[in-house]
């Protein structure tokens, strides 16, 4: 098979390190790439959220099957062009992508299907969104209404941090968008990996990532610092209580809707006491958590990608190792404020990989044949191991060995488990 996966960061490096190792895959083009995909994929220069770009290269490459990594094409519908230009595409289409694209639209599907989440509102302007705040109190949670880049969530610890939130949001900060506010939940976060083919639905994984930038989970959200997987809280008895509490009746709405959703579906928890209620749906793999999934996966990821995308989820099973995975994410010194871009890291080809060792790249690019960075998340050193220890171990150990004064990383990935 001739495969294209759109996007050029860490996840899309993880797809392509596990896809390429199953015998199925004969050329695989990304696109764009970043300099540590192109080791193993042909990077493509076009933009993964222009539907005649995309359509025109898989047309012209013979392309089999289209893997859509990032949300931004989901949200432009780009699935949908490919589909109906007969493409066989992983991915779903720009109506169910709204489970990610609006936290009003997964609102209200919760509200509509049953399934436990937070209390909410939504505000199309600040005034009514700061009334709503002082009269509610803090902590509180503030988001933007849209796609912001994992950045648009501000757990808001006093009433005046949540005001400059929502002042920030429709400053226009992430663009023109409207405001939901929340209910704070505490207890303990995880994420919950399942693909549906808008009928069967097929559990894949679970996870733990770290969102704050400091150690300790403090400072502000980033689009991950790091994650773990498996999840230790995540029992096969509560995977079986979120399947028949939220996932399930999600996609039955979905459908109902006429917006079946055919993907993977990201689902965002937050438990306590055994109870797990839906934070967020994200309707594309997790990074960094599809590191730490795909070097678990292997090769056996294309095989699951398929059968999702041609309806055969009911005769699909997963086939997991007694393992586990860690990435550590190493991010641009500022990251997520602003950082500066083009510096050089070193020695990355001194580092063996394997099964076991793997540097995903994120952010980075190959310029008068040295490799720089060039986002604010810029590699993912993920290690897999028989413990989390273990796991963690080598992850650190690529860490370690790598040469780039201008980035930094938490020291504490996977402390809850640990």
């Amino acid at each position: 098979m001739n495969i294209l996966i759109l996007g050029g960061g860490g996840r899309e490096h993880a797809l392509a390190w596990a896809i390429r190792q199953n015998p199925k895959c004969d050329r695989l083009f990304v696109a764009p790439g970043n300099a540590g995909i192109a080791a193993v994929a042909e990077c493509a220069s076009l933009n993964p959220n222009s539907r005649a770009e995309v359509l025109e290269f898989a047309q012209e490459n013979a392309v089999d099957f289209i893997v859509v990594g990032p949300e931004a094409p989901l949200a432009a519908g780009v699935s949908d062009a490919l589909r109906d230009a007969g493409f066989l595409v992983f991915g779903p289409s720009q109506a169910a992508a709204q489970l990610e694209a609006s936290k009003a639209f997964t609102k209200e599907i919760c509200d509509a299907c049953g399934a436990p989440t937070a209390a909410w509102a939504r505000f199309t302007d600040a005034g009514s969104a700061r009334d709503y705040v002082t009269r509610q109190g803090a902590p509180i949670v503030v988001k933007a209404d849209g796609l912001a880049a994992g950045k648009g969530v501000t757990v808001a610890e006093t009433v005046e941090q949540a005001h400059d939130a929502i002042d920030l949001i429709f400053d226009g900060e992430f663009g023109d968008m409207s405001v939901v506010i929340e209910e704070f939940m505490d207890g303990e976060e995880a994420s919950f990996f399942v693909l549906s083919d808008g009928t069967n639905c097929l559990p894949i994984g679970t996870a733990q990532d770290h969102k704050r930038v400091g150690e300790g989970d403090t400072g502000p959200n980033t689009g991950g610092m790091g994650a773990y997987s498996p999840a230790p809280i995540m029992t096969p008895e509560l995977q079986d209580q979120v399947m028949e509490r939220i996932v399930r009746p999600t996609i039955s709405e979905m459908s109902r809707r006429n917006s079946p959703f055919q993907g993977v579906l990201y689902v965002g928890l937050m438990i306590r006491d055994g109870q797990a209620r839906l934070v967020e749906y994200n309707v594309r793999f997790g990074d960094p958590e599809c590191q730490a999934l795909m070097i678990r996966l292997g090769a056996q990821a294309l095989d699951l990608l398929l059968a999702c995308a041609q309806s055969r989820l009911d005769e699909t099973a997963v086939t997991w190792a007694d393992d586990h995975a860690m990435t550590v994410v190493l991010a641009a010194d500022g990251y997520p404020g602003k950082y500066d871009k083009g510096s050089q890291i070193k020695r990355l080809d001194e580092i063996p990989e394997n099964s076991f060792n793997v540097i995903f790249h994120a952010g980075t690019d190959m310029w008068d044949g040295k490799i720089v960075a060039t986002g604010g998340r810029v590699l993912a050193c993920t290690g897999r191991g028989a413990t989390l220890q273990q796991a963690h171990d080598r992850a650190y150990a690529l860490v370690d060995a790598i040469d780039w004064p201008q980035g930094f990383y938490r020291r504490d990935i996977g402390w809850r488990a640990l």
